[in-house]
């Protein structure tokens, strides 16, 4: 297995660059962060070493750190290695936030990432990363549903919405007032 590279960049292509260490080119999957800093003489990798029975692939990392995220999210049924890196290319900041705010809207901004993937990796490394909100899996009502879909046309997003209709009790609302009462507590919070 190599955990390490460090080398030349030869060529840098659509989130693939090959390093060249003691006369050999390897081929790495990396981030487009790291795409960016590829073009200097020498470039440091932790990989993780991908095996399936049709392949072998190498991804690589800027630190230990990112490399721990990436098999982290590896380790969730249903995110592979390519959408494990771009995950983990975002930042482990930001994606270790969004997994203790229980921020669904924040995975499924990512490409190939649907609301049950992205509670399905909020669920799974909460336990793993610290939650600081628990999700909130409960059927939303019709109203609740337009509400939000009417907010959201009007500019406001997902996770304030959110925040104010919590607050709201909507089996007594028609849509329309439901929108109007929401309408006045976003203005206020602004």
């Amino acid at each position: 297995m190599i955990a390490y590279l460090q080398g030349r960049p030869l060529v840098n292509a659509d989130s693939v660059t090959i390093i060249t260490t003691g006369g050999v080119g390897y081929k790495v999957f990396v981030g487009g962060k790291i795409l960016g800093r590829a073009h200097t003489d020498n470039l440091e990798l932790f990989t993780y070493t991908f095996v399936r029975e049709d392949r072998l692939e190498l991804y690589g990392f800027t630190s230990q750190a990112d490399l721990s995220l990436f098999e982290l999210l590896l380790s969730v049924s249903g995110c592979g290695p390519k959408m494990a890196l771009a995950l983990a290319d975002a930042g482990s900041a930001q994606i270790i936030e969004a997994i203790q705010q229980a921020d669904v809207t924040y995975f499924t901004s990512f490409p190939r990432v649907g609301k049950k993937l992205a509670q399905k990796l909020i669920i799974e490394l909460k336990n793993k990363l610290g939650g600081l909100k628990d999700l909130d899996l409960t059927p939303k009502s019709e109203t609740y549903e337009e509400t939000m879909a009417g907010l959201q046309v009007l500019g406001f997003g997902e996770p304030e919405i959110r925040e104010v209709l919590k607050d709201l009790d909507l089996s007594q609302l028609e849509t329309a007032a439901a929108i109007k009462l929401a309408l006045q507590r976003l203005k206020r919070q602004q």
